[in-house]
């Protein structure tokens, strides 16, 4: 099989992202020459995008083929992906008939080229054009009857709204999305899940013996976002044992004593093992008073 890290890191990062509003199918094999979909995705009925911003507008307008690159793709590479797309619809016409039912034209599948550049002459060959009063500046449509656009990330915008978008990207766009990322509150959850993908994704790829240029630049763009995530990490593994010796000790956590947990992790690293070590020696009352805790 071959090695191309930035597209195991986009399949599992939008798989994470889209999963709460419907149906993600990585790898999905289409019919006839069994081709692969980088990403199939179904939106769910009611499924509500809370932000993801340009991605999850993407995502709720119908089914979706999603194709990221971690180069411009050729010519050769685009008109690949138009086959994945025309034969994911003529699947789902094929399916319509036998169920004696059609597909308006507006509910057939979309494809999203995500590239992290398009040239010109790229852009002229297919004949795109940008829908400025309804979609971003770097969305460029393919005539309507190829029901396709491509992405060029690094004309997106830099907005919360394309943030998702450009963690795909190369270069400094790249890392000003990744820095964009870590800035968030640690209590946004896309924030915890994606770190949590580039840190396994980065345990991963460092198994390779040796490294290509574009993989290095990679985990170099995302250094930031892993040093982010192994913190993150730390801190949820002293968590869970702070936790686990507070139940042991007073049977149940409840909301004071998560405040207590709050404060210790806040702690400098002697200070915490030095607390963590005369814990169980501590009554309920004391480790209240101890971190200003009301009881």
């Amino acid at each position: 099989m071959t090695r191309k890290p930035h597209d195991q890191f986009a399949k599992q990062f939008l798989e994470e992202l889209l999963s709460p509003l419907g149906k993600v199918e990585p790898n999905k094999e289409v019919i006839h020459e069994a081709r692969q979909v980088d990403v199939l995705f179904s939106p769910a009925p009611t499924a509500q995008a809370q932000n993801l911003g340009l991605l999850g507008k993407i995502a709720l307008l119908n089914t979706a083929l999603l194709e990221p690159f971690r180069n411009q793709p050729s010519k050769t590479e685009v008109r690949n992906c138009l086959t994945k797309l025309f034969t994911v619809i003529a699947d789902s016409q094929r399916k319509a008939k036998r169920e004696d039912t059609t597909i308006p034209e507006d509910n057939l599948a979309r494809l999203w080229i995500l590239a992290p550049s398009a040239s010109p002459g790229l852009l002229e060959s297919f004949g795109v054009k940008l829908e400025l009063e309804t979609w971003l500046p770097g969305v460029y449509f393919l005539p309507d009857v190829f029901r396709t656009a491509i992405l060029a990330i690094n004309e997106l915008p830099v907005t919360e709204e394309t943030l998702w978008f450009r963690l795909l990207g190369r270069g400094k766009v790249q890392q000003q999305a990744v820095s964009e990322l870590v800035a968030l509150s640690p209590e946004n959850l896309l924030r915890r899940n994606v770190l949590e993908i580039i840190y396994r994704w980065r345990v991963s790829v460092m198994t390779y013996q040796e490294l290509t240029e574009d993989e290095q630049e990679l985990i170099m763009n995302l250094t930031d976002a892993y040093q982010e995530a192994r913190a993150q990490a730390v801190q949820e593994g002293q968590r869970q044992v702070v936790e686990n010796l507070l139940r042991y000790r007073f049977g149940s956590v409840d909301e004071e004593l998560l405040r207590v947990i709050d404060s210790l992790l806040h702690l400098s690293p002697d200070e915490f093992a030095k607390v963590l070590l005369e814990l169980p020696t501590f009554s309920r009352e004391e480790l209240l008073s101890r971190f200003n805790v009301k009881g």
